[in-house]
């Protein structure tokens, strides 16, 4: 599938929104013109049965002619089965459409998802994600959906027209004339239900990535008495959704009851004048069968038109809302002209803070503020919003190498990592790996007992972010799923943090002998960590005062002794 082409991909703008439509059209167009002449064929056929009617009742039961009454009765039942077939298919190829738009819509957020990695959370929210498959891909699907039906409104209500101007000049021009009339009426609806539906997409967004926050937070809030706090504000938040889908519908309403009460006005005004016409005998009784039956079909040419329109109204809201997802760009963007890959085994650099993690060791970065050693980690790896030439490998700034050179080389796993849903195995290896990795892995990350706890072990499943697991088993699997990955430079984020002290000593003692000869960085203040590191740095207010091994700097540095006894002294309290 191809990128979206956008003019202005920092916009989405109601340009913008068309033009995503028109792409959207133009991918499917081969199922859109088939459901479009098979909506042809549908209204075609009914119609034309007015006619065919009239003409039996004229030609047939008023002429008492029993040959010409089977005759119509014969192309009657003809046009049935035309407007049966055609109407089976339209709605397969309308089914079609609706899901080829919808799942095309899913296959573009996901690969822009993918795209943006680590970019899309800092951007756009999740409730915002979440929306836009709850509701907007559904929006977009039914513009597709009705289209076929509007294509045979407008064409059978051309038909109807050129019937009823051959047969009455005057029945013919106040169809013709009469029905643009009717939608010239419901136009003035159509700007006040897009602005109103645009507001209330933009708060059920909002709305959802509440209902995320509470529920992904709801342990915490439990543990600290906050559901109140958090239930009341959903509330709120969710009565101005309701509000706001109230002043929706009070237009859609109103658009709803015009769409039954001017068609039904305009059936009156034709039969009307069709009586008159047939009592002064300027047309026959068949004739006037025919005109009442062409006046109660274009109901549904109208009908047909005004959802149209109104379907159009909602998708080029929902539109807008992907299009502000699609035009995102990700804070690594491609370098058009690379420099040359720097060998393996060369040195990270942070020239910034002075940070250096060197070829084979296990650097351990020690900071009073754990924000600050956070932040060098996703400097590392090029995780920031605005990446700089300051970060090198080898000499060569990341930001002049390929993005997925740095993301193959440099690999950060931090605090924020999760389980996805689905089959243990599948959510530790992202690429081939066999059982004998995956248990070394399991090993070095000390969480064997993990998986025999799991029912059905690596083929067991994974509840939704590893909810199932405590705090130090996600944080032990997502450990080991980051050594899977087994790249030149891995950057570990508090590690051990959730976890026991045994623990903790063993995945020091085997981390360091499973990334042995590798490049491997871990931000922590632990004493059982920082024992097992060949350097340490210590970091204050974003630079790097001194380095050497843990024992040297406990005895030379006392700002680092103090940062490093304080998290022992809370060890030893617990």
């Amino acid at each position: 599938m191809r990128q979206l082409p956008l003019e202005n991909p920092g916009t989405a703008d109601h340009r913008s929104a068309g033009r995503f439509l028109w792409w959207m059209a133009k991918g499917q167009w081969r199922t859109l013109v088939m459901g479009m002449v098979f909506g042809i064929i549908w209204m075609s056929a009914q119609a034309v049965m007015p006619a065919v009617i009239g003409r039996a009742i004229d030609d047939g039961v008023a002429a008492k002619n029993s040959a010409e009454l089977l005759r119509y009765a014969g192309i009657l039942f003809a046009i049935g089965l035309v407007q049966a077939v055609s109407g089976i298919m339209r709605h397969r190829f309308a089914v079609t459409n609706f899901l080829t738009a919808a799942y095309r819509t899913v296959q573009l957020i996901a690969r822009q998802v993918v795209r943006l990695g680590g970019t899309l959370p800092r951007k756009v929210s999740t409730g915002e994600v979440v929306a836009i498959g709850n509701t907007d891909l559904s929006s977009l699907g039914q513009v597709m959906d009705v289209t076929a039906r509007f294509a045979g409104a407008i064409v059978s209500f051309v038909l109807v027209s050129v019937i009823l101007l051959q047969t009455s000049t005057t029945l013919g021009l106040l169809v013709l004339l009469g029905m643009p009339a009717l939608m010239l009426l419901i136009g003035p609806l159509l700007a006040p239900l897009q602005r109103r539906s645009a507001v209330h997409r933009d708060l059920m967004g909002e709305l959802s990535n509440t209902a995320s926050d509470i529920v992904s937070g709801l342990r915490v809030l439990r543990g600290i008495g906050g559901e109140q706090v958090f239930l009341d504000r959903y509330r709120r938040e969710s009565q101005r959704t309701r509000r706001a889908g109230v002043r929706v519908a009070r237009v859609q309403s109103v658009l709803d009851a015009l769409q039954v009460f001017l068609p039904g006005l305009f059936v009156v005004v034709v039969v009307w004048l069709g009586a008159r016409y047939a009592v002064e005998g300027r047309i026959s009784a068949g004739e006037l069968v025919a005109f009442y039956g062409y006046a109660a079909f274009l109901l549904l040419p109208l009908r047909t038109a005004t959802e149209y329109a109104n379907k159009v109204i909602r998708a080029r809201v929902a539109a807008r809302r992907v299009c502000r997802v699609l035009a995102l760009e990700p804070d690594l963007r491609p370098v058009p002209t690379p420099e040359p890959s720097p060998p393996v085994g060369s040195t990270l650099v942070d020239t910034r803070t002075g940070f250096s993690a060197r070829p084979g060791l296990l650097t351990a970065v020690v900071s009073e503020q754990p924000d600050d050693s956070a932040h060098l980690a996703d400097r590392l790896g090029l995780h920031t919003p605005e990446p700089d030439d300051e970060v090198r490998l080898g000499g060569v700034p990341l930001t002049r190498l390929d993005p997925s050179e740095v993301r193959t080389r440099v690999v950060v796993s931090d605090t924020g990592s999760s389980l996805f849903m689905g089959r243990l195995r599948d959510r530790l290896a992202l690429a081939d790996a066999d059982d004998e990795a995956i248990a070394l892995a399991l090993h070095a990350a000390s969480a064997e007992d993990v998986l025999e706890a799991l029912e059905g072990g690596l083929e067991g499943e994974v509840a939704e972010k590893g909810r199932s697991f405590s705090g130090g088993q996600r944080q032990r699997l997502v450990l080991a799923r980051a050594l899977l990955t087994d790249p030149e430079i891995l950057v570990l984020v508090e590690p051990t943090s959730a976890v026991d002290a045994h623990t903790e000593s063993r995945i020091a003692a085997r981390l360091r002998e499973h990334r042995a000869g590798r490049t491997t960085v871990v931000t922590t203040s632990s004493p059982l960590m920082l024992d097992e590191a060949d350097v340490v740095a210590f970091l204050v207010r974003d630079r790097v005062v001194a380095t050497g091994t843990h024992r040297e700097l406990l005895d030379t540095h006392p700002a680092y002794r103090a940062t490093v006894t304080r998290e022992a002294a809370m060890e030893e309290a617990r």
